[in-house]
C-alpha cells in the first residue's frame, strides 16, 4: 500500500506575519541551464529546492556539469561552454517539470548527440507539438509519441537562424527556440501574438549574450559564448500568490512578503485583484542581478466579481487556479476567457478548480477558454486536486472562507514548486492539517 497525502483547511483567526517564498521555479530551471553552457563558474543562491528544479540539476549533471550545493538554496555550477555537455546512456528524467522538458528540447536540439527527455505520467500527457513544431523549423529532428513525451532529440542537425511567429503566447515556447537559436547559423527570432515573461531574454544579457528584445519579441544571434555570472533568483511571484490571496480574502488580515520578483510580464494578478478591489501595497521597489523585486503588503479587502481583461492573460497564467479561488469569495460574477491554456498543465485546471469550487458550493461555469463564477458563500467539503499543486494550495486558501472543514485530496506534488509551504501557512496563521490516507499500490 502508498500513502496519498491529503490535507484538511479551515477557517480560523486572521492572518498576520512577515515570510519570504521560495525562489522562482522559471528562474532557478534557467539559470542551471544558462550556467552550464557557460565559461567558468557561476553561482546561484536563492535556488528552487523543488523536484522539478532538483530534476533539471540532475539532467545536467547526467550531461557531465558538476554542480555542486555547498547550502540549501544555493548551487555551484561549473559551466562546460556552449559544446561541452556529453551524451547520456540513459534517458533524461524531466519527473514533472515541463519546463524544464520544454526549455531543455531547444537546448539539446542543438547538441551533436542524440537525447530522450521521459517524465511522470502527468508531463508524458502534455503537449510537446508546440515547442516541437518551431524547433523543427530551426533544423531541428524530434521525434515524439502523437506530439507527447517521450521525445528522442536527434544530434548532429545543421541548425539556422529563422524567424519565428508562435500561435501560442508562451515563455517556454519562445525560450525553447532562443535556446535553439544559440546554436544556429545566423539570426534567431521570435514574435509572440502576446507578450510573455522575458526572463531568458534577461538571463541571456545577464551571461553576455548579445540579444535584443522588447515586449512580445526577441532576437539573437547564433554561434556567440557565454560568459560565467552569479545569479540571485528573487522569491516566486507564483507562490507569493497563494499568500495575496488569502490575506485579501480573510478578515482583519495584513500580511508582507519580501524579496518578490516582479517581471512586469508576471504579474498580471495584482492587477485583476486591484481592479476587484484588493489592497496590495508595493514597498520598497528595486533590481536584482536585471530583475525587479519588491516586498508586497496585503491587507482584507472585500472584492467584487469583474471580466478579466484579456491583456492580462498571459501574465498570470500560473495564478489562475488562485484567481478562481477570490472569484468564488467576490461579490457578483467574475468572467475569465483567453485562457484556454490551462486545460494543458499539470492537470485541466479550469475543470479541476470548477468541479472543486462546485463541491464547495460555488456557482462556477466552465467555457472552453475560461469560467463564470459567480461568488457566494463557501461550504465545507470534499475536493480533489488531481495531483495538482496550484490546485491543491488554491483549495487550501479557499478553506480559509468555507463554513466548515474543506479536506483537499493528492497534494503530494506541492513539494514540485514550493516545498515548506504547509510550514510556512501555519507559519502565518492557516488552520492546515497533513493527513495521509491508504491506498493500493
Amino acid at each position: 500500500m502508498n500513502a496519498r497525502l491529503d490535507w484538511i483547511s479551515q477557517a480560523g483567526g486572521p492572518l498576520h506575519g512577515t515570510l519570504r517564498v521560495p525562489g522562482d521555479k522559471s528562474i532557478s530551471h534557467r539559470a542551471l541551464m544558462l550556467a552550464a553552457l557557460a565559461q567558468g563558474q557561476s553561482r546561484v543562491s536563492g535556488f528552487l529546492e523543488g523536484e522539478d528544479t532538483r530534476a533539471t540539476a540532475c539532467i545536467l549533471q547526467q550531461l557531465g556539469v558538476r554542480i555542486a550545493a555547498p547550502n540549501a538554496g544555493e548551487r555551484v555550477i561549473e559551466g562546460v561552454g556552449l559544446h561541452g555537455l556529453r551524451p547520456s546512456a540513459q534517458p533524461l528524467d524531466c519527473g514533472n517539470a515541463g519546463t524544464g522538458m520544454r526549455l531543455l528540447a531547444g537546448l539539446l536540439a542543438g547538441q551533436g548527440f542524440d537525447s530522450t527527455l521521459i517524465g511522470d505520467a502527468s508531463l508524458s500527457q502534455r503537449p510537446m507539438r508546440r515547442v516541437i513544431e518551431p524547433l523543427t523549423t530551426l533544423g531541428a529532428r524530434i521525434d515524439s509519441s502523437d506530439g507527447r513525451p517521450p521525445l528522442r532529440i536527434h544530434g548532429g542537425m545543421d541548425l539556422h537562424g529563422h524567424a519565428i511567429t508562435t500561435a501560442i503566447a508562451s515563455a517556454q515556447i519562445k525560450s525553447a527556440i532562443l535556446l535553439a537559436g544559440l546554436y544556429a547559423g545566423g539570426v534567431t527570432r521570435v514574435d509572440e501574438p502576446q507578450p510573455t515573461r522575458d526572463y531568458t531574454e534577461r538571463m541571456l544579457q545577464a551571461f553576455g549574450w548579445p540579444i535584443e528584445f522588447g515586449p512580445g519579441w526577441a532576437s539573437l544571434p547564433g554561434r556567440q559564448s557565454l560568459r560565467a555570472c552569479d545569479v540571485r533568483v528573487p522569491g516566486d511571484f507564483s507562490s507569493a500568490a497563494f499568500f495575496i490571496v488569502a490575506a485579501t480574502l480573510v478578515p482583519g488580515s495584513e500580511l508582507l512578503v519580501q524579496e518578490v520578483g516582479l517581471n512586469p510580464r508576471r504579474i498580471g494578478l495584482i492587477e485583476v485583484l486591484r481592479a476587484m478591489g484588493a489592497d496590495i501595497r508595493i514597498e520598497a521597489p528595486r533590481q536584482q542581478d536585471g530583475e525587479p523585486i519588491a516586498d508586497l503588503r496585503v491587507r482584507h479587502a472585500d472584492l467584487r466579481g469583474i471580466e478579466v481583461p484579456l491583456a492580462h492573460v498571459a501574465d498570470m497564467i500560473d495564478e489562475f487556479p488562485i484567481l478562481f479561488v477570490a472569484a468564488a469569495c467576490a461579490a457578483g460574477v467574475t468572467r475569465v476567457h483567453g485562457a484556454a491554456e490551462l486545460r494543458v498543465k499539470e492537470s485541466d485546471r479550469i475543470a479541476v478548480m470548477a468541479n472543486g469550487l462546485r463541491a464547495l458550493g460555488i456557482d462556477a461555469q466552465e467555457t472552453p477558454d475560461g469560467a463564470l463564477i459567480r461568488g457566494g458563500g463557501l461550504r465545507g467539503g470534499v475536493v480533489d486536486s488531481r495531483g495538482d499543486h496550484r490546485c491543491a494550495m488554491s483549495f487550501a486558501v479557499a478553506g480559509l472562507r468555507a463554513d466548515s472543514a474543506v479536506r483537499i485530496s493528492d497534494c503530494a506534488n506541492v513539494a514540485t514548486s514550493f516545498p515548506g509551504f504547509e510550514a510556512l501557512a501555519r507559519g502565518v496563521g492557516f488552520d492546515l492539517e497533513q493527513v495521509s490516507q491508504a491506498q493500493p499500490a
